[in-house]
């Protein structure tokens, strides 16, 4: 039986911001570290503690725009003025190894994914109320009280695109929600090819083999 190398798993996950999204991640890949997070480019201004490489690759909108015109990007957007992309790259260098990968970006490039990567598994998160969405922004303390306002206006429009997710989780409890989360995962790992990969002589010897006695 083969046992060539098939592509990882693609995962998109969505969220309106405030849901939760980027800390339901980090917890899922600390449980689960074999799972890669793809690195998006940006031309937002880079926030504290965040680093080159690993939250985003940081780009002016020159740099931006010219990777846009090679053809560079799966997806793109503009977010609050400044643009968001996923280069083919950052997704092949992970998927054509075997690793399952998530992609965290908004509804709009979570469409064009779609379109390009019709197997990849996708996520929306949920807030408990638009009540819980304000708090948890109060409570960043990154934003202005007009960007807090702006933000929660378009929450309400990036969650009206939940319809098309394959899966919705309502991030209330984080512990539950971080647990669902996880079973999404665990799920694609239990598709057949996955399975047969991980298990060839399990399938080998179950299927060849005569029964005793």
């Amino acid at each position: 039986m083969s046992t060539a190398q098939i592509p990882g798993q693609l995962f998109v996950i969505s969220a309106p911001s405030g849901a939760g999204k980027t800390s339901l991640i980090k917890a899922l890949r600390e449980q689960r570290p074999e799972i890669a997070l793809s690195v998006s480019h940006t031309t937002r201004p880079r926030r504290e503690g965040e680093q080159e490489g690993v939250h985003y690759h940081f780009v002016d909108k020159s740099q931006f725009e010219a990777m846009l015109a090679q053809g560079a990007f799966v997806e793109h957007a503009e977010v609050f003025g400044n643009y968001y992309g996923t280069s083919f790259a950052a997704l092949h260098n992970q998927l054509d190894q075997g690793r399952d990968l998530i992609l965290e970006i908004d509804w709009q490039g979570a469409r064009q994914v779609k379109k390009r990567f019709p197997n990849a598994w996708f996520v929306f998160i949920l807030p408990p109320s638009m009540d819980a969405l304000q708090q948890r922004l109060e409570n960043r303390a990154q934003d202005k009280p007009e960007v807090i306002a702006r933000r929660l206006e378009e929450a309400q429009r990036e969650m009206s695109e939940y319809h098309w997710y394959d899966y919705v989780l309502i991030n209330d409890d984080f512990n539950r929600a971080l647990s669902e989360l996880n079973a999404v995962f665990t799920v694609a790992g239990l598709q057949t090819d996955r399975q047969r990969h991980a298990h060839p002589d399990l399938f080998a010897n179950l299927l060849t083999q005569s029964p005793a006695g």
